[in-house]
């Protein structure tokens, strides 16, 4: 069967995809999608195989011309995310064993400090403010910045350089944004390459540092593998973490706050987060390549062809989740695949934890009353999120 009732152009698709995912998990919860020239999993079950077997692999495919793509396309081939083993299984143990030094939790007390200071910039306390723009944008690009050692004066060109850069994965990009990715790319990787090169004759307290530092043995990073890992910290990292805040946070208050939800109770914010990424997943799509001729739930998948893991939708599938299209803050047990899984599941997922655990936390703690007001969703589809998400402190909200 075709899986035709996906329409990956339509805006009423890209403004609310999960009646579609229904529809189609139901006709063919595997099936071949012309559009997009590949197999799509919808369901919990066929997103996990499609995840999980390792003759589906990450198989990058260099844009051409190679004289206008030749940056985009070594940050791409040297990247964890778009590698298999042998070549993924060594990076992977490289910047895994970076990530073990404690970086993650050192950075908590930080991360709430940067949190409180952008709370502090975004409202008096009464005056509605945008919860994207204030405070769930900013914040994971700083979080990485200091993870990285990013100088201060230059913070600022973090988010444009990965808003452009991240445009590519998207299905309708046009060509505008395939030239601004192919400058950001070029501008970011001379950039990393510069402070790396800093980094060796002056090492500071940083995961930079630890990069330019890391052996294994005889092995360590290469140049283009430091810089590849470098830039894709800040990309998946902060859309994770952005769209991740936006989306929960608009699906619970659109449902009009179920729970309730005590800021108070780690364990309490810990489960509205998940559920934050199940309901509304920040990544939509993930694309592997056979490797091999092989067959998924029956279906015969020739070398060389796409399956794509749609994640929303899996992460909708009535078959593990109770009411699925329901918000359910408490919700348990809840075998979310917003991040992944297998050999490709986010490295960066405790760091986005820790940043979505406490600023969700310190937000609903100052403001008990949060209200929606307006929201405006981005029109893309692979990385789902908010353009705009107008929030009032107190329950002043008309709904959104």
């Amino acid at each position: 069967m075709c899986a035709d009732i996906l329409d990956f152009a339509d805006p009423a698709f890209l403004d609310d995809p999960y009646p579609a995912f229904d529809r189609q998990r139901e006709a063919a919860p595997f099936a071949w999608h012309e559009g997009l020239q590949a197999f799509v999993a919808t369901s919990h079950q066929h997103v996990s195989a499609v995840l999980r077997d390792r003759r589906l692999g990450r198989i990058f495919r260099p844009r051409e011309p190679e004289g206008e793509w030749e940056t985009f396309n070594w940050l791409h081939a040297d990247s964890i995310l778009d590698s298999e083993p042998p070549k993924h299984t060594r990076l992977r143990r490289l910047v895994a064993g970076a990530f073990g030094r404690g970086h993650v939790q050192r950075l908590a007390p930080r991360v709430e400090e940067l949190a409180t200071q952008l709370l502090d910039a975004a409202t008096d306390g009464t005056a509605p403010f945008d919860v994207i723009k204030s405070y769930a944008e900013p914040l994971p690009v700083l979080v990485i910045a200091e993870l990285l050692g990013f100088p201060d004066i230059d913070r600022h060109l973090l988010r444009p350089w990965s808003q452009a850069i991240v445009k590519m994965y998207e299905v309708d990009r046009t060509p505008l944004q395939e030239n601004q990715a192919r400058e950001a790319c070029r501008d970011f990787a001379a950039y990393v390459s510069d402070l790396a090169a800093h980094r060796i004759n002056h090492p500071g307290e940083d995961l930079l540092t630890d990069l330019v530092q890391i052996r294994d043995g005889s092995d360590k990073l290469s140049e283009r593998e430091l810089i590849a890992t470098a830039v894709l910290l800040l990309n998946a990292g902060h859309e994770a973490s952005v769209n991740g805040m936006g989306n929960g946070l608009h699906s619970w208050l659109a449902a009009g706050k179920p729970g309730p939800v005590d800021p108070d109770r780690p364990a309490a914010v810990e489960a509205l987060v998940e559920e934050f990424l199940r309901h509304d997943s920040p990544l939509q799509l993930f694309e592997r390549t056979a490797t091999d001729d092989l067959e998924i739930a029956g279906v015969p998948i020739a070398k060389g062809h796409k399956a794509i893991a749609l994640l929303g939708a899996a992460n909708r599938d009535p078959e593990v989740f109770t009411d699925p299209h329901t918000f359910a803050p408490a919700r348990t047990p809840n075998n979310h695949l917003a991040f992944g899984l297998g050999i490709h599941f986010c490295i960066g997922a405790p760091l986005a934890r820790l940043e979505l655990h406490i600023s969700t936390r310190l937000l609903l703690t100052r403001y008990p009353e949060l209200a929606l007001v307006d929201a405006v969703r981005r029109p893309t589809f692979v990385l789902r999120g908010f353009e705009s998400l107008i929030v009032a402190p107190g329950p002043t909200g008309s709904g959104g």
